[in-house]
């Protein structure tokens, strides 16, 4: 399960900006992770709380959006949802495609004092 040495990355980047900022408390940091992306959400959220003991971070909320996977048909140029078709083209009914969006994986916020 390569999720907790991710959280415990976030957690460096976390200490950092803290450090920085001269931050006093993290009340609650958002990922972004894409459906297509190597994490599991559910495993990000089990691990945390493993990242975070011992920390200033204890306290701290985590917060996961799901970005969806979505292709753009090579074909006919339709805009998809690739994991509800297994990447098969609603329009035309073939399986070529760009990935546009899923892949991700980001701290998108931090709310901090």
């Amino acid at each position: 399960m390569h999720e907790l040495s991710v959280c415990f990355e976030v957690i460096r980047q976390l200490n950092e900006l803290v450090a920085e900022n001269k931050l006093t408390e993290v009340q609650s940091i958002t990922l972004e992770i894409g459906e297509l992306s190597s994490m599991i959400p559910k495993y990000m959220e089990e691990c945390f709380p493993a990242a975070v003991d011992g920390t200033m971070f204890e306290n701290t909320k985590l917060e996961i959006e799901v970005i969806p996977g979505l292709g753009k048909c090579n074909s006919c140029s339709q805009m998809y949802q690739l994991l509800p078709v297994d990447g098969v083209c609603p329009q035309c009914g073939k399986k070529d495609f760009q990935v546009v969006s899923g892949t991700e994986f980001n701290i998108k916020e931090i709310l901090a004092c």
